[in-house]
């Protein structure tokens, strides 16, 4: 997004922290301690539970709501968004039979691919109520009920007794918090099989920025305890917990032109909008989504897959020697 056009979204447009409105969205009030399992999902339902019609009217047809893989600047949003699906699937290497998690599936758009394209047997696991009765009414419609499901977890509550072949984690990890990245990745270790693999992806702060003091626009209207980490920290906590990174991807441009297709949809389809969300809450997404585009345009964001690898005792990985298997076919 053209820095004069996120000018031109002025904070009087949308509301002001500590200003009562008497409609529309108010700011996050979080209960509890920060990222513990209840609060965080407050936080998630805070976001996520507005409405499944209103993401209708910007997401592309498989309802993936994290950044889609461009092959030029002329891609539209569901070949884009159908690409990333793929290539996830094809760096995880997914086999027929094989059982996939996904943490934070949103509306399941990757599980059924998954489940269809790779014949795996797929779980995503989400905090949003309406997100897992939009996904498993999905599924049932797609005859895929078989194979694929979408359950109410936080992945701190799931259980280690049956292990997954590979996981994938994306546009969830942002919720995640700096404190409690060896406890996730932790976590994702206990419940992988050894010569599995896991796919993390998840928006980045710059190492070189400086914290802000106080609470933003984000933190009060949008993404309430997120929290954006560099890469290195990522990546540090992921090997301190067993893991072995093995591939390490910038989508930062794809991000910032999948938000800007987001934006022309919303705007788009702004008279709809109001049938779901009231004008504030119809400006609030406007804004975040035109300002997270200008971050990933100017580099102050930034987008990362991590594929990250758990050899088995004698430290094989079991994945090839090259990358030419992903490109295969394109």
């Amino acid at each position: 997004m053209a820095e004069e056009a996120f000018d031109f979204f002025r904070p009087s447009k949308a509301p002001l922290p500590g200003r009562h409105q008497a409609a529309g969205r108010g700011p996050a009030r979080l209960q509890g301690k920060q990222h513990s399992v209840e609060r965080d999902r407050q936080a998630v339902r805070y976001h996520y539970d507005v409405s499944n019609d209103f993401y209708t009217l910007f997401l592309d047809s498989r309802m993936v709501y994290s950044c889609g893989y461009f092959e030029t600047s002329d891609t539209d949003l569901d070949s884009a968004q159908l690409r990333k699906l793929d290539m996830i699937c094809r760096k995880l290497r997914l086999r027929p039979g094989q059982r996939l998690l996904d943490i934070g599936c949103g509306w399941g758009g990757l599980v059924l691919h998954a489940a269809q394209a790779y014949g795996v047997d797929a779980t995503g696991i989400t905090l949003s109520e309406p997100q897992a009765s939009f996904a498993n009414k999905w599924f049932a419609e797609a005859g895929a009920r078989a194979s694929c499901r979408v359950e109410l977890l936080d992945y701190r509550e799931l259980k280690e007794d049956h292990p997954f072949d590979a996981i994938v984690s994306v546009g969830m990890f942002e919720h995640v918090g700096q404190k409690l990245l060896p406890a996730y990745f932790e976590k994702a270790q206990r419940i992988l099989k050894p010569g599995g693999v896991f796919l993390n992806h998840g928006i980045a702060s710059r190492a070189t920025d400086v914290a802000s003091g106080g609470p933003n626009f984000s933190d009060t209207y949008v993404f309430p305890d997120g929290e954006l980490v560099p890469i290195n920290a990522t990546l540090q906590a992921a090997e301190e917990a067993g893991f072995e990174v093995r591939d390490v991807e910038s989508l930062r441009e794809h991000y910032a032109m999948t938000l800007r297709h987001w934006v022309r949809r919303l705007e788009a389809h702004h008279a709809d909008a109001l049938k779901y969300v009231d004008e504030p809450t119809y400006r609030v997404w406007r804004l975040y989504m035109s300002g997270s585009a200008h971050g990933f345009a100017s580099r102050r964001l930034n987008v990362y897959q991590s594929l990250l690898a758990y050899p088995d005792a004698k430290g094989r990985s079991g994945l090839p020697l090259t990358r030419a298997d992903w490109f295969a076919g394109e």
